[in-house]
């Protein structure tokens, strides 16, 4: 053991993650894993535990705090927009700090994204459930007991993390959420898709880790009749339309089937740009093909 620490403050649906739970989907438990990937791995870096090895905790828009209760350990964070305390006294964000016993971490809410991380250097002690520490809260597996983390919660650090390293500034793309055309495009008339791609959307404030419904304003889907499908797989970033007309994109807790038609699906790298876009953001939606979402996510991993 390396460190433990005491949680005071958590905001909903405070979880332990990694990078995921992948393999299992055939037996209805989906990936999970953090909702911002690309800022799970940055944390990660900064705190020393590696890009993506190992599990961190990710927070919601109002944070968390937490005390360390013995020894001492590297922290990182990174994420939306958030503001950092260690001791009463505020941090760069994103950032890192080595804390010891005593110390105090408080991460409040900030101006934008509705996700932080907060990683160590070494791992945090929850077991293994299925290869992965990730806590699915559908499924109620992984992390502390399938559940969101909550004050007074005690947990334990083990292991020697790596140096920490340096981490250039955030590169990511403003503008569209770029989408591919899904399997049931076909399903709606070729008016509806053209004022898909031409109207704005807006997120609403019904949105966690399963998934993030839109408020349909231009009315693109008020008109459609589409009976429910036979149900097949689904994956994070589905953009389904409900029996209401309603735009839902699942999200990384997602039900593993799926009735409902799929216009289309988020590319993986503007995924984590839309699950931090706030309730009230407007969003448009822009297609590309499949390649070229493929060599986008290369430059992004890159």
């Amino acid at each position: 053991m390396v460190a433990t620490f005491v949680i005071e403050r958590a905001g909903p649906l405070t979880s332990i993650q990694d990078a995921g739970r992948f393999g299992f989907l055939a037996h209805g438990i989906s990936a999970s894993g953090p909702m911002d990937e690309s800022a799970f791995r940055r944390a990660g870096r900064l705190a020393g535990s590696g890009a993506g090895a190992g599990a961190g905790i990710e927070f919601s828009m109002l944070g968390l705090d937490l005390v360390i209760a013995e020894g001492e350990v590297m922290a990182g964070w990174d994420g939306g927009v958030f503001e950092v305390l260690v001791n009463g006294q505020r941090r760069e964000w994103p950032g890192s700090a080595r804390l010891g016993a005593g110390d105090r971490l408080s991460i409040l809410a900030g101006t934008g994204g509705n996700y932080g991380y907060l990683r160590f250097g070494g791992e945090i002690d929850v077991p293994l459930v299925m290869g992965s520490r990730a806590t699915s809260l559908r499924a109620r597996i992984g992390g502390l007991d399938g559940r969101a983390l909550r004050a007074g919660d005690r947990l334990a650090i083990i292991g020697d993390g790596e140096a920490p390293a340096a981490v250039a500034p955030r590169r990511r793309a403003d503008g569209p959420i770029r989408f591919v055309w899904g399997l049931h495009a076909e399903v709606f008339e070729a008016g509806l898709r053209e004022k898909f791609v031409t109207s704005a959307f807006r997120i609403s404030s019904m949105m966690d880790r399963m998934g993030v419904r839109l408020r349909d304003e231009a009315r693109v889907f008020a008109e459609a009749r589409i009976l429910s499908l036979v149900s097949d797989p689904v994956v994070a970033g589905d953009i389904q339309i409900l029996g209401d007309g309603t735009p839902i994109v699942l999200g990384r807790d997602h039900q593993p089937t799926g009735g409902y038609p799929r216009i289309g699906t988020i590319i993986s790298a503007d995924l984590d740009r839309f699950f931090q876009l706030r309730p009230n953001a407007e969003l448009v939606f822009a297609p590309v093909g499949t390649d070229h979402a493929q060599a986008l996510l290369r430059s992004e991993i890159a």
